[in-house]
């Protein structure tokens, strides 16, 4: 068994019979007015999730600040948040939501089902820049017959429905713009918010729940990697929420004064093209490419000996994960020997978009060097995360990008032709969106297992690696969350000693 194989399903069989948290130390005085200083190189772009404000906003609010009906935990699974109860009708097409009692927005106020009525529109609105928005699309209305009761009304069956109301943020209805203010209901308040430098939470001492293990929690923020690794190493910062190279570790493997732990990632790597276009519309053109690279000697040369092959845009840590490494594996003969079928027998020329942060403009000139090999010429645009965000995303104007994608059970993208890698199969969408009609979780599982497969077949995109979820942390501060679900960091069971 190859390294990345057995990775992948120790990952797979492991999740959820592993500790979620690093298990607290033996006869520690811990100290429940501690402040705990997170580094981070994920500063949010603003404070809104629905405004474009990047993962760091996940990896900051979510949970610790805002939390949503339902909640996606450590370990994978979901479990009601503010939900007290809920029921859902014979024909799955009504949901009846009852809020759970007593709980208050920072600034006071109550939690009506007016505030998740608001909040659930304001994902949906055609303003907002969530990328969940279309999977919460067959809502059809949302009735508040009580302050204390939502009804859901479907146009389709959504099985994913509580799943998916977990990236909804219940935001008072009163607290108007949010991108660089807050009013959640979680277990911290924004305290500060020094832009470029730090973002500070403080406890929350109305919380409906268990009270947080600290009392303040600070993200700092860094652009280089080796400066957030300085900041642990000289204590300026407690946890290190993942480290970027594995160099690095050596800095604190084996060292009693750190605690480094890896645990699962949904963060892939991948060269997404730009599938309406020639000559990305063809799919020998495509596999060919996905021939054409080691993917293997990359995540190397990347990672030394962490992260993890996956050969489609399914991680090991959702339902309908299969090992499809085999499907399209490194052949340069191959990979010329397709391309000359798709009618590019002395290959071709692209461009090929990167953002200008790490690991990705390493990655393009990986890629380069091995297109390079079978005929194919790449140019290389090097963009900023918003440049990305604008030329990519929203207008689509590209040939080829890169990026990593964080999110977790995201394969439905495949289902969204409107997508801005554009991919189009039409027993894709048709097995996504059967899957979301599904009366058992069951049937979603193997129609989306059939889905998987075929486009790791089409070679939809290439889905290079995905990335290892290191945390590393010095030894007085336990209680972390160890895996990389959504880019989420829940920051309340963090203890600190004395």
């Amino acid at each position: 068994m190859t390294r990345s194989l057995r990775r992948r399903t120790l990952l797979a069989a492991a999740l959820l019979a592993t500790a979620t948290f690093v298990p607290a130390a033996v006869a520690q005085d811990f100290d429940p007015d501690a402040t705990v200083r997170i580094g981070s190189l994920y500063e949010p772009q603003n404070l809104d999730n629905t405004a474009g404000a990047g993962q760091g906003i996940n990896e900051a609010f979510n949970g610790n600040v805002y939390e949503a009906l339902f909640q996606l935990t450590d370990a994978g699974t979901v479990e009601p948040r503010l939900v007290d109860s809920f029921e859902r009708s014979d024909d799955g097409l009504t949901y009846t939501f009852k809020l759970k009692p007593g709980v208050t927005f920072h600034s006071g106020d109550p939690l009506t089902a007016a505030d998740v009525k608001y909040s659930i529109e304001r994902v949906t609105a055609e303003a907002s820049k969530s990328s969940r928005k279309k999977s919460l699309s067959t809502i059809a209305s949302i009735e508040t017959p009580d302050d204390a009761t939502v009804v859901v009304t479907l146009s389709a069956r959504s099985i994913s429905l509580p799943y998916n109301l977990s990236y909804v943020w219940i935001v008072n209805d009163a607290a108007a713009d949010i991108t660089a203010a807050e009013d959640g209901t979680g277990p911290y308040a924004l305290a500060e918010w020094r832009r470029g430098s730090a973002l500070a939470l403080s406890r929350y001492d109305d919380y409906w729940g268990e009270a947080a293990s600290n009392a303040e929690v600070v993200f700092q923020y860094f652009t280089d990697a080796s400066a957030l690794n300085n900041a642990l190493l000289t204590n300026a910062v407690d946890i290190i929420t993942s480290v970027q190279s594995p160099d690095s570790l050596a800095q604190f493997a084996g060292n009693p004064a750190f605690t480094v732990t890896e645990g699962a990632s949904t963060t892939k790597e991948l060269l997404a093209y730009n599938d309406r276009v020639a000559p990305f519309d063809n799919v020998k053109v495509r596999k060919a490419l996905a021939r054409a690279v080691d993917k293997a000697r990359l995540l190397n040369s990347i990672w030394g000996e962490y992260g993890t092959l996956i050969g489609s845009f399914v991680p090991p840590t959702d339902p309908w994960y299969v090992d499809l490494t085999g499907v399209d594996p490194y052949d340069p003969e191959s990979a010329k020997a397709l391309l000359a079928e798709a009618g590019y027998p002395d290959g071709f020329e692209f461009t090929l978009d990167t953002p200008d942060y790490d690991p990705h403009p390493i990655v393009a000139q990986f890629l380069q060097a091995e297109f390079a090999k079978v005929g194919v010429k790449v140019n290389i645009n090097i963009i900023t995360a918003n440049e990305w965000y604008t030329k990519i995303y929203q207008q689509h104007d590209f040939q080829a990008t890169l990026q990593e994608h964080v999110n977790h059970r995201d394969i439905v993208f495949y289902g969204n032709p409107d997508f801005y890698w554009g991919y189009n199969n039409p027993d894709v969408v048709k097995l996504i969106a059967d899957a979301e009609a599904a009366g058992t979780e069951e049937e979603q599982v193997a129609k989306l297992t059939e889905a998987n497969r075929i486009i790791a077949e089409d070679a939809a995109s290439n889905w290079l690696y995905l990335y290892p979820q290191i945390v590393v942390s010095t030894a007085n501060v336990t209680g972390y969350p160890i895996n990389g679900l959504n880019s989420q960091f829940f920051a309340y069971d963090i203890k600190k000693a004395r």
